[in-house]
């Protein structure tokens, strides 16, 4: 299962296509909504928040509400489109007014300009920004549905904001989810919820952004799932490469992932144990569900760091495009903090991840033969 996106910031619409859909998926687009609903919220968000409302059409692939086996194309609106018709479609004057000359440090800016020989910064901030995450989180909705019929569940939570830290959980994966969606900050600790929205809105009035860390889980995994003979099959591979391709994601680590380098190895691996009715069972997690490339059968955990976001009220020093003068790199309407927002869009590059070892696992025809292979999967590991 993979996915494709298209659309601008700012353009009419943000369009996704999903392929390697199994057929018979019951998908709801109203769950669809809800995870693009999550995507927006968060304390700390910007003014776009405000304008935009996101809901999900299913333009192929679905009908009477199930998958059929073809692409899946979907649409987003950006109802903030007809506020900027005249930067993204300019005539005469107006196209000179419409360019952006300063690059923002720590954005795709400079970088792609000097790549796609583009002297407007525009042509290039427009899809790398983070909006573009709205498609993902709807082409995931595809891979959720499947991954609910599998009886897998993904879920996230924020554990530090601008150096705030919630404290420690023993099981990561045993979150109070309920906890975790009350909270505007979604975190699952009150204290340290509204110390981070105090550190927020210290941010703002200091013209600064922040970063954060937070948990991706998922609970109801087989063991088996991923490979271990070509780099490629490598499902931790393939988990970190999928969210650090969300902007401003700057570092991944599945289990207890650094502080393993600092620990010996007796405390570093978790023991195999066998139960009668529970099979190969572990008493530890420090892993993070993956060993050798494969699912083990427990948990799977994650951490990602994102960087505080780079449109800044207070704008760092750039360089003019055209004049070569130095200047204020430029300012784009933005949030203050989006680490929230950025595990929900997490959750998505998991949840596709899962769903594509799954079906490279257990077929990608239909549902009902996939869960067949799964039982059948499921019975001969028990024995």
């Amino acid at each position: 299962m993979r996915y494709v996106t298209a659309g601008e910031s700012h353009g009419r619409a943000l369009v996704a296509v999903v392929t390697g859909v199994p057929a018979g998926v019951p998908v709801e687009l109203a769950r669809i909504d809800a995870d693009l609903a999550r995507r927006q919220s968060g304390y700390g968000r910007g003014g776009r928040m405000a304008i935009e409302t996101d809901r999900v059409v299913a333009l192929s692939g679905l009908r009477f509400g199930r998958t059929l086996g073809s692409p899946v194309a979907l649409t987003v609106a950006n109802r903030d489109w007809d506020n900027w018709t005249d930067v993204m479609a300019p005539e005469g004057d107006a196209a000179d007014a419409a360019r952006v000359t300063a690059p923002r440090p720590g954005h795709a800016d400079l970088a792609g300009c000097l790549k796609t020989d583009a002297s407007d910064v525009r042509d290039v901030l427009e899809r790398a920004s983070a909006r573009e995450t709205a498609a993902r989180v709807a082409a995931a909705g595809i891979a959720r549905a499947l991954l609910r019929e599998l009886g897998v569940t993904v879920g996230s939570f924020v554990v530090s904001i601008g150096g705030v830290e919630a404290e420690p959980l023993a099981d990561p994966s045993a979150v109070d989810q309920a906890a975790v969606e009350s909270s505007d900050v979604r975190c699952p600790d009150p204290a340290a919820s509204a110390a981070m929205r105090e550190r927020i809105d210290t941010a703002a009035a200091e013209g600064e952004s922040l970063g954060g860390v937070f948990v991706v889980y998922a609970r109801g995994l087989v063991p088996g799932l991923g490979g271990y003979a070509q780099a490629t099959d490598r499902l931790d591979a393939r988990l970190a490469s999928a969210v650090m391709s969300i902007p401003a994601i700057k570092g991944v680590e599945i289990g207890d992932g650094f502080a393993l380098a600092n620990t010996p190895g007796s405390r570093a691996h978790d023991p195999i144990l066998y139960e009668a009715g529970a099979g190969f069972v572990r008493p530890s997690n420090h892993a993070g569900g993956l060993e050798g490339g494969m699912t083990n059968g427990m948990p799977l955990v994650l951490r990602a760091a994102m960087k505080p976001i780079p449109t800044l009220m207070r704008p760092l020093a750039s360089v003019d495009l055209e004049t070569l003068e130095a200047v204020e790199a430029a300012r784009e309407r933005s949030d203050v903090c989006a680490v929230p927002a950025a595990a929900v869009v997490a959750e998505s590059e998991v949840a596709m991840v899962l769903a594509d070892a799954h079906c490279r696992k257990f077929g990608s025809d239909c549902l009902g033969d996939m869960l067949a292979a799964l039982g059948a999967y499921r019975a001969r590991i028990a024995r």
